[in-house]
Formats: C-alpha cells, structure tokens, sequence
C-alpha cells in the first residue's frame, strides 16, 4: 500500500510518499481502508520531532482517519465495509497512523457510523469534534440558556465548540487575535466575537456584567489569570489547549484562583465521544444545524505536505483534510 513515511524528523521534505507492506491486525484490532483524514498541529509537531518520547521513529503519522472496516475478528461487533471513524489513542505515535491507504487500529478506539455525507466532511470531524463535545459535556457540563466564552476561537477546535454549543442553545462569546477573523466566528453562530489582545476581562464584563458561566481555555497558561477574571461564582473553566505554547504556571498557587471559580481539564480519546453523539453530530450537520469547519480539501496522499504547509501557515480558519481517491 501506498503510505506518508518520516523515517526521521524534519522539514516537510520528511513526508516521503512510499510504498510500505499492508498491515497485518493484530487479535483485537481492526483494519480500516482509509477515506479520509484531518492534518493537525500534533502530526506537524510528530514530523518535527518536537513531540514527547512517545513518539518513535520510522512512523506514519496520522491521529484521526475515516473510511470503511477491511478486516475485524467477528467478536468486535464491526463488519466489513462499515463506515468507522478511528482517533487518538497512540495512533500516528507509538504505532502507525492513518496517513496510508490503510491503518490498524485496537477495535476499542474505533467509532461506526451510517452517513450520506462526502468522506472529506466526515474526515474533518473525529478529533476536532471529540475534543470539542468532550471539553463541553465533560469540562464543563454545558446547558443550554448558559453563557460560554471560548479563548481561541478559530482554532478547529474552537470553531467546532462554538457550533455544538449553539446548538445545544448556549450563548457564545469567542475570541480571535485579528479584528479581520470576527466574521469568521459570527458565520459558526457566534454571538459575540472578540478581539483578543492579552486581556479580555473588560470586553466580557461589559456584555455579562456578573461573568459568563463557562470557559473552554485552548489559549493556555499565559491568559490563565485573566480568562478566570471573566467568570462568574461558581462557574468553570476548562483548561482543553494551549494554543499560545505555555502549558504550566511558574508558581502557580491555588489562591491565583478567583473565589468560587472551578478549574478543571480535558484531554480525551475515542471513548469519549460516544458512537450514538457522533452520530447525531453528522445528523445535524446533515441537517444544516451544525457546521463542519472545513478549510480545504487536499487530495491524495501527494498532497499532505501542502496540507501541512497549510496548517502551519494558520491563515485559512478551519480542518485541513486529505481525500483519498484511490
């Protein structure tokens, strides 16, 4: 089969296009024959090098893939030629991803579903979407009426939260670093885009003069102290992402927190999202009530550079996705 290969890390010149054996599953594993995958920052970071010890070298990488189950033990309850969605769970890590015609997978982190819609719009979806529910349902028990501010709003996974959000009959304050993308964020649904620069506590006060009711964090560490000033007692804030790259506080200290604000986090996998929520998000999708962020479609294993290039470059809003057509 034909596969993306970084035998050791580098430039985008480290993706070499090749051909590699089929892979063999192991008992409990499923192969899926791969239609379609989102790029992500982790795989850009996976080729650099950058990331933890986890990561091992030769690898393809990959952490999210579509496409149809090719072969699965009979106990999995998976059958051949069943739409599936795979993410996260080392994959793309410490064994190989979905940046190939194939991909082998533990059947635990494998998601059926039944859709009409186009492989690339599905392909968008796994861990943008998983990551998105899960810091909502999960970090933050979101209901609807409440208030939501998202820092680091056209990042994929902002956009994804803002359209479950509003979908859910939340009210959405996002945030964005440039007054050019605020459009960007009212066409997911957006109530009340943001201009980010450092400090936002006077902008949401003025709008929600008690503080919003909840935070998805994906800015990181470094705003912390002003994104707690932003909610109300007893609302929450969960820490998802750190898109600015500062992970940890130095000498951080509980009492930085306001009184009666909870901080929590989310960091999920494919057991998060379950296959029934799945589901209803391509149904609503399909439906026209969510939107699938999508910033351009990439097509064939040839093209995951460009797809990369893309990612790093960060100017067009949205999941990159590679198509394959073969």
């Amino acid at each position: 089969m034909r596969a993306v290969v970084v035998t050791q890390p580098g430039g985008l010149d480290a993706l070499q296009v090749t051909t590699v054996p089929m892979p063999e599953p192991q008992p409990g594993w499923v192969r899926i024959k791969v239609k379609a995958f989102g790029v992500n920052e982790s795989e850009v970071t996976t080729r650099k090098g950058e990331s933890d010890s986890e990561v091992t070298y030769r690898r393809i990488p990959g952490i999210e893939g579509v496409g149809v189950v090719d072969q699965a033990d009979e106990d999995s309850g998976l059958r051949p030629g069943q739409q599936v969605a795979t993410m996260m769970g080392c994959m793309g890590r410490s064994f190989d991803g979905s940046y190939a015609q194939y991909v082998t997978v533990p059947a635990g982190q494998v998601i059926p579903f039944e859709t009409g819609l186009p492989w690339e719009v599905a392909g968008a979806l796994p861990e943008m979407f998983q990551t998105a529910y899960g810091s909502l349902a999960t970090g933050l028990g979101l209901q609807a009426g409440q208030t939501l501010l998202i820092r680091g709003g056209t990042s994929t996974v902002g956009l994804s939260a803002a359209t479950i959000a509003k979908d859910l009959g939340a009210t959405v304050l996002s945030t964005t670093r440039s007054p050019d993308r605020a459009e960007e964020l009212r066409a997911v649904g957006v109530d009340h885009p943001l201009v980010d620069n450092g400090t936002i506590t006077d902008q949401v006060r003025e709008l929600m003069p008690d503080g919003v009711d909840a935070v998805l964090e994906l800015v990181g560490c470094s705003v912390l102290a002003d994104t707690f000033r932003t909610v109300r007692r007893h609302g929450t804030v969960c820490f998802t992402g750190a898109l600015a790259g500062q992970w940890t506080i130095p000498d951080f200290t509980p009492f930085m927190i306001p009184n009666g604000v909870r901080l929590t986090s989310y960091a999920g996998e494919a057991t998060d999202l379950p296959a029934q929520v799945f589901q209803q998000q391509l149904q609503a999708i399909a439906d026209g009530r969510l939107k699938a962020p999508v910033a351009k479609v990439h097509h064939g294993l040839d093209q995951v550079r460009d797809a990369q290039a893309d990612v790093e470059a960060g100017t067009t809003p949205g999941k990159h996705v590679v198509l394959l057509d073969d």
